[in-house]
């Protein structure tokens, strides 16, 4: 197999239900980042004149919603962590690892970064990657290129759920690609997200399911799947 496909969301909401059911339907397979120490808070904010809500799915409900998906580190109450001193990073990244592979049973080994900007550094790359069991952690910033990363302490994606022109125009042409070596077309984004694009959101991401998936020579998995299919980790 020479082309990969994978997807990853971030924060642990509630509208992840919504999504994994459309994943599920499709066959595809996601990785989604939780911040443990916020799991079941309640909240969301006015965004565009309508109320988003950014509520955290429950602890108890972890284990359940996510099965057949990854669970993934987004540190304990998602900081910046390139404003963070090294011992902050590393507890806040180590101890969010641990507490969710208590909740899902499995040893939880990815990653995304937390915040928005500039999220990541040298630095703090290197103390994820010496001082805690994280194998890759995603960014966000989109490559817009089907290439093998070269590095996983950062790991950048493809694109991003927001850009949707280009996603679907980048699916069209992963789908097209005939492959003489491995490709991996890497999706990020917020499940709630699609609450807020664009009333056809939903939608359109499920055109996207459709158009992208069940083709027998993609090889669909979640981050840690790929990853390892790919031996990259």
């Amino acid at each position: 197999m020479m082309k990969y496909v994978t997807f990853s969301f971030d924060d642990g909401v509630t509208q992840d239900k919504r999504l994994i059911e459309l994943l599920n339907k499709y066959g595809l397979k996601a990785t989604f980042n939780l911040n443990s120490s916020l799991l079941g808070l309640k909240g969301g904010w006015e965004f565009n004149g309508k109320y988003l809500n950014h509520t955290k799915v429950s602890p108890l409900e972890v284990k359940e919603i996510y099965a057949g998906h990854e669970v993934a580190v987004h540190t304990l109450t998602h900081p910046n962590l390139t404003g963070e001193d090294d011992a902050t990073v590393a507890y806040q990244v180590e101890e969010d690892r641990k507490q969710l592979s208590r909740l899902v049973g499995y040893e939880v080994v990815g990653m995304a970064y937390p915040c928005g900007g500039v999220n990541n550094d040298d630095r703090v790359a290197g103390v994820i990657k010496k001082q805690t069991g994280v194998q890759y952690a995603r960014t966000i910033t989109s490559t817009f290129s089907f290439d093998l990363p070269k590095n996983l302490h950062p790991l950048d994606p493809t694109v991003y759920i927001c850009e949707p022109d280009k996603m679907f125009e980048l699916a069209g042409k992963f789908i097209a690609l005939k492959a003489d070596k491995p490709q991996l077309f890497y999706i990020w984004g917020h499940s709630y997200e699609f609450d807020v694009m664009d009333e056809m959101s939903w939608e359109r991401f499920e055109r996207f399911c459709t158009l992208i998936s069940r083709k027998e020579d993609i090889f669909y998995g979640t981050n840690k799947e790929v990853l390892g299919q790919l031996k990259l980790i």
